[in-house]
């Protein structure tokens, strides 16, 4: 079989983080093939990176079991998908004035480091949409996840009028098709979260029509305590911060609060960061931190990757891949 990737990087990744990029690759494929589950954490703005062209190719094929994500990574996929031609790159980001950046503000354009999202075209597309189911289901006395509103508008086939990129490149529209279980903590975070709050404020709408925080954390408890018999569920994390921080606790949660001590710990570890360790950061503590905690093992296969995801992860996916 032909196995580009795995031939490329298995030839040329020998030393340093190339060498745990592919020591990592291969705790991964071997993780599935042992009867593994894997969770993939997303924090940054990986959506807007357009990691989904290969994200998408891995919930297809079983790759992956559960996702943990930004608000901004559930909605910049779909933004993505319906306003790709409006969107802007500014190769010269770091050469912008502070008079520059007010241009693009004018001009509807909000930017992520090179890239630029068109806030009419995106935003308002996708809220136009999102606002109707929200209002549908709240009459209707039912309440929902923010990922499973997006998952109605997904699979509603509203938005397929704006499509602008091949339906395959959108993991978010691969995760609707599976009914993939997602957390999104923080979500309130997020320009639809702000864009709900609007609604609350205005009285149009009920904070209690989405499901909350606390809720996604005993629906992550529910399913780990179901799905992590066996060889286990593991962890891939992409970047720090709450998209990461959040899973990982429930395990400490079950055991510690719960007194669940049966509860497997994470049995598979890695993080993509090139956050560097400094005081206090969670985004940059090595994976044997996370043994104080109570979140892995002494045993449980660790790995870091200090390097720029956006480089790494579909590099990585590829190789998990053709594996």
């Amino acid at each position: 079989m032909n196995k580009p990737i795995t031939e490329f990087i298995e030839k040329y990744y020998l030393h340093f983080n190339a060498a745990a990029l592919v020591d990592a690759s291969k705790g991964y494929v071997a993780h599935l093939k042992e009867g593994g589950k894997m969770m993939i954490t997303l924090a940054g703005a990986m959506s807007t990176a357009e990691l989904g062209k290969i994200l998408a190719e891995m919930i297809r094929q079983d790759k992956v079991d559960f996702i943990s994500c930004t608000g901004a990574n559930l909605e910049e996929d779909l933004m993505n998908l319906v306003a790709h031609s409006h969107y802007e790159r500014v190769p010269h980001y770091r050469d912008l004035t502070a008079q520059d950046e007010w241009d693009l503000l004018e001009r509807g354009l909000n930017r992520v480091t090179d890239t630029c999202i068109p806030e009419e075209e995106a935003f308002r597309r996708l809220q136009k949409h999102i606002v109707e189911i929200w209002k549908d289901a709240e009459a209707k006395g039912e309440r929902y996840f923010p990922h499973e509103f997006m998952y109605k508008m997904i699979l509603s086939g509203v938005l397929e009028q704006y499509y602008e990129i091949p339906r395959e490149n959108s993991w978010m529209i691969a995760a609707a098709e599976k009914n993939l279980p997602i957390v999104v903590p923080g979500w309130e975070d997020s320009t639809m979260g702000n864009i709900f709050a609007s609604y609350c404020i205005k009285g149009e709408l009920k904070a209690t029509t989405m499901k909350s925080g606390i809720e996604y954390m005993t629906y992550l408890a529910d399913w780990y305590t179901k799905n992590s018999g066996g060889k286990g569920v593991g962890f891939f994390q992409i970047g720090g911060g709450i998209a990461g921080d959040f899973p990982i606790c429930v395990v400490p949660m079950l055991y510690q609060d719960m007194e669940m001590h049966d509860i497997p710990f994470w049995s598979y570890f890695c993080q993509i960061s090139d956050s560097t360790t400094s005081y206090g950061s969670y985004s940059g503590a090595v994976p044997n931190e996370k043994i104080t905690w109570g979140k892995l093992d002494i045993t449980t296969p660790k790995f870091i990757v200090e390097s720029d995801a956006t480089i790494c992860a579909p590099l990585m996916f590829s190789y998990i891949l053709e594996n």
